[in-house]
């Protein structure tokens, strides 16, 4: 029977517990709670990993291929290749999640995906876009924290960690995860040259991601693995983990070029090489390309599906800035509105902020910074004034703009 006033589990008043929370028959403090509660936690994986079934589907409600394309062609502009490339992937990881038992012993194998593209064109958007209808785990891990084991930085077994948490510590949803590694091209293998140093950050990271992206069974900490080396370690089956990997690989184009042995100056002696798009390199990008980049094959083997992502050109910026759903214009629209503020844009504004986009060679990314110094003076004073309409016009957005000083985001290459 336990004492009035007091905890049922450590036995301590009220007076010298700062919450005491009571029940039926007794009564328990705000450090128990708390204790239990991390009890709890440890052990939901083992239990996870038997109560918990996974994927809340069946083979006739999978989103299709084109049902993915058409959701993610709401916020994604442009990019066909890469949202096709990306929509089968996940079709046929859901399909193989659900793969009934059969009697001709034919194992679907996952679809990992590596997707190049140069910065600003939408690697990470499309992860992030994809991951608004998944019924699966997913978790965005980004390779350049990534380095050997024993050395500083994150051992490769965070990627799992992260996708541990998405799925609320429970096993069995986090094996059927999807998990995006981005800058993947920060990996590669520093140089071809043996030396006494070790690649921690490159090769190193590479030899560990292997067993990841195989398939094997991996003991994970769930809270981090240097800050709390006591901890009991959860078992993670990569089976059935989809990994979509994307990285610039910044310099690739020349790559491809000499294996195309494409020459801007002298005469061309092959017709064939007369037909190839200088302007986008990545269309002709291969497995070879990846190798003299510097991933080791054995990485390259275990991401299969290829596929590239166009550069922007001034007309998928300005339909970038105007058209999806959460476009950066729309955005600015909705700020001002809860202000009681009607904003609007002449059309020659959005051709000034992509022409700038262009110089400063800053993709899509760019769209945001250069629209965020324009506005930035109208956001500091419409709050606090009486004005319920804004027309920014081409004279304004040049006037801020230059006051802004944006030389500073020039990239020069």
């Amino acid at each position: 029977m336990a004492k009035p006033d007091c905890c049922s589990f450590c036995g301590r008043s009220r007076r010298e517990v700062s919450l005491l929370i009571s029940g039926m028959n007794g009564f328990i403090c705000d450090e128990c709670a708390e204790q239990a509660h991390a009890i709890v936690l440890e052990n939901m994986p083992g239990s996870g990993r038997q109560g918990s079934s996974g994927l809340n589907r069946n083979l006739k409600s999978l989103p299709k291929p084109r049902e993915i394309k058409v959701f993610l062609d709401q916020y994604v502009i442009g990019q066909e290749e890469a949202k096709k490339s990306l929509a089968v992937a996940v079709y046929n990881h859901y399909k193989r999640l659900l793969q009934p038992a059969s009697k001709d012993d034919v194992e679907i194998e996952k679809s990992n995906i590596i997707m190049v593209g140069s910065t600003g064109t939408g690697k990470t958007l499309l992860a992030r876009t994809i991951a608004r209808m998944l019924e699966v785990p997913f978790a965005i891990v980004d390779a350049t924290v990534l380095t050997e084991a024993g050395y500083v930085g994150e051992d490769v077994e965070s990627i799992l960690t992260r996708l541990l948490a998405a799925a609320d510590y429970d096993v069995a949803k986090a094996e059927q995860g999807i998990c995006f590694i981005d800058e993947i091209d920060k990996i590669a293998r520093k140089s071809d040259n043996p030396s006494i140093t070790r690649d921690v950050s490159g090769e190193g990271v590479q030899q560990g991601l292997l067993k990841l992206l195989e398939g094997s069974k991996v003991n994970v900490p769930p809270q981090g693995g240097r800050k709390h080396p006591e901890q009991k370690m959860i078992e993670v089956d990569t089976k059935n983990i989809l990994f979509i990997c994307g990285g610039a690989f910044d310099g690739i184009e020349r790559k491809i070029g000499q294996r195309l042995n494409t020459r801007f100056v002298g005469f061309e002696t092959d017709p064939a090489k007369k037909n190839i798009d200088r302007s986008n390199m990545l269309q002709y990008i291969t497995p070879a390309d990846l190798k003299s980049f510097g991933l080791i094959p054995e990485i390259i083997g275990r991401l299969p599906l290829l596929t590239y992502l166009e550069p922007l050109d001034a007309d998928a910026l300005q339909r970038i800035l105007t058209e999806p759903k959460n476009a950066i214009i729309k955005q600015y629209v909705k700020l001002f509105e809860m202000d009681g503020v009607k904003l609007e844009f002449d059309e020659a504004v959005y051709q000034y902020i992509v022409g700038k986009a262009i110089e400063y060679k800053l993709g899509a990314r760019g769209l945001r910074a250069i629209t965020e110094s324009i506005m930035m003076d109208a956001m500091y004073d419409t709050p606090t004034s009486r004005t319920k309409k804004l027309h920014v016009t081409l004279d304004y957005a040049q006037k801020k703009l230059a006051k802004a000083n944006m030389e500073r985001l020039r990239v020069d290459y």
